[in-house]
């Protein structure tokens, strides 16, 4: 009786210990903004333009176990009122009440996508690029949107004398490169394009990243 106790008490610790392992397995990724992009197309009947942005427009965090990639959990915010479409008055149309709002909400100012789910085919391998559907909720305007982006991942591992070059641009012995494209319309935020301008301001807009994370 007492040995089949005490084997049940060891089972039940060892159950409640796995969670905290798997969630010890995960590293804290943070994001290299100088090596990372993001933009954004819109392609009308009579202008494609494209918006840009990198370094301290693009912020984000990433917790992966490359083991279980699919796990992961990861949240990429973009300053709008640092992104620019190469025309002033557009950049300003862009954020003005209209249409996001930026410059008089602090809440606007951000679009951020966070992840909440990854398909993908078997642990992560250094050296080797991974396609991947993501999942997630991506907020524009305070408005949160259900999207799926696809993506490619790469887990670039480095050598100690790899680091001891490198580490001067910030990168470390675990790095992760995500590249993903998807699409939204200004009609899913709460937004609609004035008839006047449909011609030249498409309503779907093709968001693209290319994004390098760090581990910290």
């Amino acid at each position: 009786m007492t040995r089949g106790l005490v084997a049940g008490i060891s089972v039940a610790v060892m159950a409640l210990a796995l969670p905290a392992t798997a969630r010890a397995d995960k590293m804290a990724f943070k994001l290299l903004q100088n090596y990372s992009r993001a933009t954004f197309t819109s392609d009308a009947p009579l202008e494609t333009f494209v918006g840009n942005t990198a370094g301290t427009g693009i912020e984000g965090t990433l917790q992966v176990d490359p083991a279980k990639p699919a796990e992961a959990t990861a949240t990429v915010r973009v300053d709008m009122n640092q992104v620019t479409t190469g025309v002033a008055k557009r950049d300003a149309d862009m954020r003005s009440k209209t249409y996001l709002d930026t410059e008089a909400s602090e809440a606007n100012r951000w679009v951020t996508f966070e992840i909440k789910n990854i398909e993908i085919a078997g642990p992560l391998q250094p050296g080797k690029e991974t396609p991947a559907r993501v999942r997630g909720t991506l907020t524009i305007k305070g408005k949160p949107v259900e999207t799926v982006a696809d993506a490619r991942v790469a887990y670039v591992k480095l050598t100690p004398a790899e680091v001891e070059t490198q580490k001067r641009f910030g990168f470390t012995s675990d790095n992760i490169k995500v590249r993903a494209k998807f699409v939204t319309t200004f009609t899913n935020h709460g937004m609609q394009v004035p008839q006047l301008l449909s011609l030249k301001v498409a309503n779907e807009l093709q968001l693209e990243t290319d994004l390098t994370f760090v581990r910290q």
